[in-house]
C-alpha cells in the first residue's frame, strides 16, 4: 500500500523530536564537556574502544581547510580500517545513496536507512543535544522497517577525535566545520561503531514534535505499562523553578495525547532511564504511523510539511517524501519490528575522566545488528497468520493493547468486538485444521499464556487462523525486547 510507506516515512522523521531535557529534580544530568581519555591510558576494565584516526595537527589542519574551502575531503574509513566483525555485520558499509529519484530510489541497495535526531536545542546559534537517536532501516522490497534506539551515553569512537559519547558527535562536528557539519560526524560515527550506512537524516527539535501533534488532532497511544514522571503544570511555566512540576501518572490503556503529554511521555526519564524511554518513543512513533493509516492525514502531507519545515533540519524535500510511495508495499504495524541497545548489549562504565558511560558487548551487539539488518526470518511465516483479538472484560483498551503486542511480535491482527464481558482467563482458540503447537506456541509465548490456555477448535472456513480472547487475569504490560523473534 503506497500510502502505508509514505506515511511511515513522514511520522519516522516528525517522531525524531522527541528529545528530552533534564528536569531540576534527581541527579544533574547537565554536564555536557567533552570526555576525553589519554592516548596511552588503559582504565580497568577497558571498554570497547577502537581508534579510527589518529589527532595530528596534519588532521586538524585538513579540517580547518576543508571548512575554508570545502574542497578537501578528509579520508574515508577503508574496510581495514574497521573493527573485525561478521561480514554480516558490515552490510552497510557501502557507498551512500544519492539524491532520491523515482526511478533509481535506493541505487540497487537492500536497504535505505534514515537517522532520526531528537534535539533540545532552544535556538539556531546555541548548542545541539542529540539525546534521541533512532536509526529506521527501510527494506523496500521486503515492506518491512527496524528500528533501532541509539541510547545518548554510548561510548564510542569519534572518527578524528577522542573516544566519546555518541551525543557528543553532532555538536562537535557542527562546532569544528566537519564535512556535513554535525549529521556529517554523526553518520560517520553510527557507520564505524554500528557499520550501518546512513543515506540520510532528519534533526527535529521538541517544540516541531509537539506542533505535528497538536496538528494531527493528538494521537491515541497504547501505553502498556504504567509510567509516572515528573511533568510541568502547564507547559507555559518556568522548568527551573522547582515548584512548577508535578508528578504525573499515565496507566495502561489507549491514552489520547496531545502535543504536550505526548512529548512528555516520550522523553521523560527521571523516574526511569534511558532505557525505558526508548521503547516509550518507539511506542509513540507506532501509533503516529497507525494514526495517519486511519485517519485523513495522507491528503495534508504537503500542509503538515509546510508548517514544519523551519522546525526540521533534513536533506529530505517533500518531492523526495512523496518519491518513497514508488517502492510502497502493503505495510502495517506488524512490518515494523523494534530494536534497543540496552543491557545486556551494554553494560555501565566508569571512564578514567569519572564519566558514566554504556560500554557494548561486541559480541551481543553484532548478533543484534545482524538481526535488524536482514530481512526478518520468520516475518512470512508470522503474517501469514492472522490473529483475531476480542476484549472479554471490561477494560477499555485491553484489545488494542494486546493486538499491539502481537504486531511487536509480528503478527497481524483484527480486532472483532466481544460477545462476552465476563471471561475470567485468557484463552487462544487454534481454529486452524493441523492445530500444530509449532505455531500456537510461539503465540502463546508472545501473550504470556501457558500451555493450558489453548483451545482446539479446527474452523476451515475461518479466515482468522486464532481466537485470542482477553480475560481478567491479563498482564498487559511487556518488554519488546523480550518478544524476539
Amino acid at each position: 500500500m503506497k500510502r502505508s510507506l509514505r506515511s511511515f516515512i513522514l511520522t519516522s522523521i516528525l517522531l525524531a523530536g522527541c528529545a528530552t531535557r533534564a528536569l531540576p529534580m534527581g541527579p544533574s544530568t547537565s554536564a555536557y564537556a567533552l570526555v576525553t581519555v589519554a592516548p596511552n591510558a588503559s582504565p580497568t576494565p577497558t571498554p570497547f574502544q577502537p581508534v579510527l584516526w589518529t589527532q595530528t595537527p596534519a588532521l586538524l589542519s585538513q579540517l580547518a581547510a576543508d571548512s575554508a574551502t570545502s574542497t578537501v575531503t578528509p579520508p574515508v574509513p577503508t574496510q581495514t580500517d574497521l573493527p573485525t566483525l561478521d561480514p554480516n555485520f558490515l552490510i552497510n558499509t557501502v557507498a551512500p545513496l544519492p539524491t532520491l529519484d523515482s526511478q533509481v530510489l535506493n541505487n540497487g541497495q537492500d536497504t535505505i536507512n534514515f537517522l532520526l535526531i531528537g534535539s533540545d536545542r532552544r535556538s539556531q546559534a546555541g548548542s545541539t543535544r542529540t539525546d534521541t537517536m533512532v536509526v529506521a532501516i527501510l527494506r523496500p522490497s521486503e515492506g518491512q522497517v527496524s528500528l533501532i534506539s541509539i541510547p545518548r551515553d554510548l561510548w564510542v569512537s569519534i572518527p578524528g577525535y577522542e573516544n566519546n559519547r555518541i551525543n557528543t558527535a553532532y555538536q562537535l562536528g557542527k562546532s569544528t566545520g566537519y564535512p556535513g557539519s554535525g549529521a556529517g560526524l554523526l553518520k560517520d560515527t553510527i557507520q564505524y561503531n554500528l557499520g550501518i550506512r546512513i543515506d540520510h537524516t532528519a534533526l527535529v527539535d521538541f517544540n516541531g514534535f509537539s506542533k505535528i501533534v497538536n496538528t494531527l488532532g493528538g494521537v491515541d497511544v497504547p501505553v502498556v505499562c504504567p509510567y509516572t514522571d515528573w511533568r510541568l503544570i502547564d507547559p507555559s511555566y518556568n522548568p527551573e523553578i522547582e515548584a512548577n512540576w508535578f508528578l504525573h501518572t499515565v496507566n495502561p490503556g489507549v491514552i489520547h495525547m496531545d502535543g504536550d503529554l505526548a512529548l512528555w511521555y516520550a522523553r521523560s526519564r527521571q523516574k526511569s532511564s534511558d532505557f525505558d524511554r526508548g521503547r516509550r518513543q518507539q511506542e509513540v512513533l507506532r501509533a503516529l504511523f497507525v494514526q495517519a493509516l486511519q485517519t485523513g492525514t495522507l491528503t495534508r502531507i504537503p500542509e503538515l510539511y509546510n508548517d514544519l519545515k523551519d522546525s526540521v533540519e533534513t536533506d529530505l524535500g517533500l518531492g523526495d517524501l512523496l518519491q518513497l510511495s514508488v517502492y510502497a508495499p502493503k505495510m502495517s504495524n506488524a512490518d515494523i519490528r523494534s530494536f534497543y541497545i540496552r543491557p545486556p548489549i551494554v553494560n555501565s562504565w566508569i571512564t578514567s575522566g569519572g564519566a558514566y558511560v554504556l560500554s557494548p558487548d561486541q559480541v551481543l551487539l553484532q548478533q543484534m545488528l545482524a538481526e535488524a539488518l536482514s530481512p526478518a526470518a520468520k516475518a512470512a511465516e508470522r503474517q501469514a497468520i492472522v490473529i483475531e483479538v476480542m476484549n472479554g472484560t471490561t477494560i477499555p483498551g485491553y484489545e488494542t493493547l494486546a493486538a499491539t503486542r502481537l504486531n511487536y511480535a509480528g503478527y497481524e491482527t483484527h480486532i472483532v468486538p466481544s460477545e462476552r464481558q465476563d471471561y475470567a482467563y485468557s484463552v487462544l482458540i487454534d481454529r486452524t485444521a493441523v492445530q500444530d503447537r509449532n505455531f500456537s506456541a510461539p503465540i502463546l509465548n508472545v501473550m504470556g499464556l501457558l500451555p493450558g490456555s489453548l483451545i482446539s477448535s479446527p474452523d476451515p472456513n475461518n479466515a482468522a487462523s486464532y481466537l485470542l480472547i482477553l480475560g481478567y487475569d491479563y498482564q498487559p504490560c511487556f518488554s519488546p525486547e523480550q518478544l524476539g523473534e
